[in-house]
């Protein structure tokens, strides 16, 4: 292949003005550029590839000096076809042996938002996540992008208009997984503060005939705020709701006549993690799925990072300028036994469960229920056909302790639906439930509920490079986390430009905020064989990628076979291929939601059919 390319067709600028090779010059060019280049910058962080349609493609290269040289190495071996300095070069060159700028622990939404800012400000940038991405906290939220009313009464005023502003900007930036919603509070004089709030304290010490009572007048207080602190433009402010003959108050128990209505928004939490990743790759991360950190030493001021493929068990060994633990409930566990710090920074690990019922009312609106105990659950309609309750605040001792909602836990939560549904939910009429363990920063609050949602950020350069530990945060914050993030790692590593991700479109979320009915639209007139569920579904899932999973089909038929519940066999390829799928699990419970619809055979086909695919795939490459 190379004997068709001249060296100059390679590397055209290797040429004087006679047109004859001048290698002194370039060798001298180089030694400037090793004298000018930053002592952190002097290796690429970028991979290269030789391909049958592009006889040269080479990435861009963060360091002229690298480049030069690289391509320089090809340029000699097109003038000498037969030398054996390929491989040597592909070895030198390799992002594998050189350092990196970044290495990411957790592919959680921290982790993955961090990979994508970091990689879209010019750093080389990997990531290693131990199991499928957000296959812990990340996809078993609440599933909101919201400012968190409730923390008003904690006076955490910086922490909620920060997510008020990233709600509008996210929501630009991702109209295909996040959208408005509506959300419903109901009035009633029995509604109490949890007791350890400083509202509660401030409003017994002034009123204490309230007895901890919430009076109306206050809680429109609040809503107020929360209409303004974040400077609002989409989204529509508060108003006052008669329930009384209204569709908002037709399952509601009749003692609730009046209600506030406000605005928050419905985020895809396990697709966003995804979809950040993503964009992380095409902006030169690694994205290194089902590979744990097995250890991580400092050595001659690069950290050491072994790894392992926990399906191969092959080892693997990066090296890295700085480390980031964005390891979740594990970040503890990571600063402990993996980096091995002497860190007096602490985590608190809190589960959230949540119950999952068949559709209890007709509207798309949610409700915002606030118990007799100060404490408050939501109830969200849910993949169309169901209704979502959460949350509760449980201790959490061990990360290594799968979490699931317990007895109790599911009681709770029906207890607390029944104090406002006419109809009275059983056990029997749950369809799932899930739980997460939410790694919050441990600032000594007296109870789970009471704990800091706000993130913290913390360096250490104790074991000779930087290592950025990070605790806590909402998966509205994320961005902000993430630029936060940046903002630390700049005093270590030269950073090419500065903050940038606001507003930018994640994969597929290149249209306007309300154009997802016309995707929609769009998609079933090309498509006629389409479902209106199955439409929706594409587009909430996909946006403007959808019909590239389509292709040119005229049928349902032509998708290849059908898994059930509008599940195909090209959108699994195409997930496999493009956002690493690689098993059932990670398609019907993190890349969809079609987990409710599908049985037990029907998910067990799935599964050995993409093990085969794997296979197949597999012995191909070798």
């Amino acid at each position: 292949m190379f004997a068709t390319l001249s060296a100059f067709q390679i590397c055209p600028h290797w040429r004087t003005d006679r047109g004859r090779s001048n290698e002194k010059r370039f060798a001298r060019n180089e030694q400037k550029a090793i004298k000018n280049s930053h002592p952190r910058r002097d290796l690429c962080g970028n991979t290269w590839k030789i391909t049958d349609s592009t006889p040269v493609a080479v990435q861009k290269f963060k360091n002229e000096y690298k480049r030069k040289k690289f391509l320089r190495d090809l340029a000699l071996i097109a003038i000498n076809p037969g030398s054996t300095r390929l491989e040597e070069i592909c070895v030198e060159h390799s992002a594998d042996t050189a350092p990196l700028d970044l290495f990411v622990i957790g592919g959680g939404i921290n982790g993955c938002g961090v990979a994508r800012d970091a990689a879209g400000r010019g750093l080389s940038v990997a990531l290693a996540e131990m199991n499928d991405l957000a296959s812990a906290t990340s996809s078993a939220s609440t599933k909101l992008f919201h400012g968190g009313l409730r923390y008003l009464e904690y006076f955490e005023f910086r922490l909620v208009r920060e997510a008020l502003i990233e709600r509008e900007t996210l929501l630009r930036a991702m109209p295909h997984i996040s959208w408005p919603m509506r959300f419903i509070l109901p009035y009633h004089k029995d509604m109490r503060f949890e007791s350890d709030t400083p509202t509660s304290r401030l409003l017994g010490l002034f009123m204490p005939w309230m007895k901890g009572r919430r009076p109306a007048w206050l809680i429109r207080l609040g809503l107020f705020m929360y209409d303004r602190l974040g400077g609002r433009k989409i989204l529509p402010g508060t108003t006052t709701l008669d329930l009384r003959g209204s569709a908002e108050g037709a399952p509601l128990q009749d003692r609730f006549a009046k209600a506030y209505e406000y605005s928050d928004c419905w985020i895809e939490d396990s697709r966003l993690v995804v979809l950040n990743a993503r964009d992380a790759e095409a902006r030169g991360a690694r994205i290194m799925t089902r590979t744990k950190v097995i250890s991580a030493s400092c050595q001659d001021g690069l950290w050491r990072v072994e790894t392992r493929n926990t399906e191969t068990g092959e080892v693997k060994t990066h090296t890295a300028r700085m480390l980031v633990n964005a390891g979740g409930p594990w970040v503890g566990d990571i600063i402990q036994t993996k980096v091995r710090l002497n860190s007096r920074e602490g985590v608190r690990l809190v589960r959230g469960s949540h119950i999952v019922t068949r559709r209890l009312y007709d509207h798309d609106k949610c409700y915002f229920f606030q118990g007799t105990d100060g404490r408050i659950i939501f109830a969200i309609p849910y993949e169309t056909d169901f209704t979502l309750f959460g949350t509760t605040d449980a201790e959490h001792d061990d990360p290594s302790t799968e979490p699931e909602c317990t007895p109790e836990e599911q009681e709770y939560l029906l207890a607390f639906a029944n104090q406002y549904f006419k109809q009275q939910l059983t056990r029997d009429d749950i369809v799932w439930t899930y739980s997460g363990v939410r790694p919050l920063y441990d600032d000594g609050a007296s109870s789970a509920t009471a704990a800091t949602r706000d993130y913290t950020l913390k360096v250490d350069t104790s074991a000779g490079a930087p290592v950025l530990n990070i605790f806590g945060g909402k998966i509205t914050t994320y961005r902000r986390l993430a630029e936060g993030a940046m903002d630390k790692v700049g005093n270590h590593l030269r950073l090419s430009k500065g903050k940038w991700t606001a507003g930018v479109p994640l994969p597929g979320g290149d249209f306007p905020v309300d154009g997802a009915p016309r995707l929609v639209a769009d998609l079933k007139a090309r498509y006629p064989f389409l479902t209106d569920f199955w439409a929706q579904r594409l587009v909430r899932a996909y946006g403007t990628q959808a019909a590239g999973i389509l292709g040119d089909a005229e049928k349902a038929e032509d998708l290849g076979r059908d898994f059930g519940a509008t599940l195909t066999e090209a959108e699994v390829c195409w997930l496999m291929a493009n956002e690493y799928a690689r098993t059932a699990e990670d398609v019907i419970w993190r890349r969809n939601k079609l987990g409710l619809r599908l049985d037990a055979e029907q998910v067990r086909e799935l599964d050995v059919w993409m093990a085969r695919r794997r296979q197949s795939k597999t012995e191909a490459a070798e």
